[in-house]
């Protein structure tokens, strides 16, 4: 069983891999054996972090993954380094923050939602991920293998509950945008016509969908969102490398289009 989830020799890259989650899946990949590279906008930043992950040698570069240019030259990089490309998480995503937290509820309010603010997850969110997968995913077809994770979310499959970002005295605080669902539920069909289209090549391509993470947010949040999932409480940052790991490895081999929801139970009911 310890071979069917090893990824030893094996090279994986992580976009958007400085996030809370991304370290999370960087740390994961190299325990199992990978050789990681940790793709992110602050070079130095991604490569600091690459020197700390186990085992290696791993690597850190800077990508754009809107801009194809930069997306190839990272592939470029990569195989002069290792030769080969196998697992591809494509975590690279926006998730709405206003910086003034008095504008918040006006500005994600969907009459109000800036259009820019929506073009631009739709770029990052989507055409990231299609930039990648095409860039990636065409040396695993030359490879005849490879698996690609496509990281949606909870949100991707259902409307958000509005009511959970109402404070102590049932105020909205804010509101969860458009731009969130509809590029997530974009990547969960995306990551079907990639199986499809891929399948005969030996590419796996699925979805991981996870749900909230803990991470300082204020309590009543903390609580509203808690009372939503079966299991009572947030995912902690660490719940999803076990998916992770499962779907980078053998141990999923006959697993391809589907989606692996990773939620607490959120959308069981």
């Amino acid at each position: 069983m310890t071979d069917l989830f090893s990824l030893q020799g094996k090279t994986a890259i992580v976009t958007g891999a400085l996030g809370l989650i991304g370290k999370k899946h960087c740390e994961a990949l190299a325990a199992a054996g990978a050789h990681v590279v940790v793709a992110d906008r602050d070079e130095m930043l991604a490569k600091a972090f690459a020197q700390q992950l186990p085992g290696g040698p791993h690597l850190g570069l800077a990508i754009d993954v809107t801009n194809k240019a930069s997306v190839i030259t990272v592939r470029d990089t990569i195989l002069t380094h290792y030769a080969t490309i196998d697992i591809l998480v494509n975590n690279a995503a926006i998730n709405d923050m206003f910086e003034n937290p008095a504008m918040a509820k006006e500005l994600s309010a969907f009459e109000n939602y800036p259009l820019d603010a929506f073009r631009q997850s739709l770029d990052v969110n989507i055409t990231g991920v299609f930039l990648c997968a095409q860039v990636f995913g065409s040396v695993m077809a030359g490879q005849g293998s490879g698996s690609i994770i496509n990281i949606a979310s909870t949100y991707g499959m259902v409307g958000p509950d509005q009511s959970i970002y109402r404070n102590e005295e049932g105020e909205q605080t804010f509101y969860k945008s458009a731009a969130y669902p509809v590029t997530k539920g974009a990547v969960i069909n995306f990551t079907r016509f990639l199986a499809a289209y891929w399948g005969e090549k030996g590419i796996r391509v699925n979805t991981l969908s996870p749900g909230g993470v803990e991470n300082n947010q204020n309590e009543i949040f903390i609580q509203n969102y808690a009372a939503k999932t079966l299991l009572g409480r947030m995912a902690q940052a660490t719940d999803y490398q076990g998916a992770l790991i499962f779907l980078a490895s053998d141990a999923s081999a006959y697993m391809t289009g589907a989606n692996l929801v990773v939620d607490g139970g959120w959308t069981a009911i």
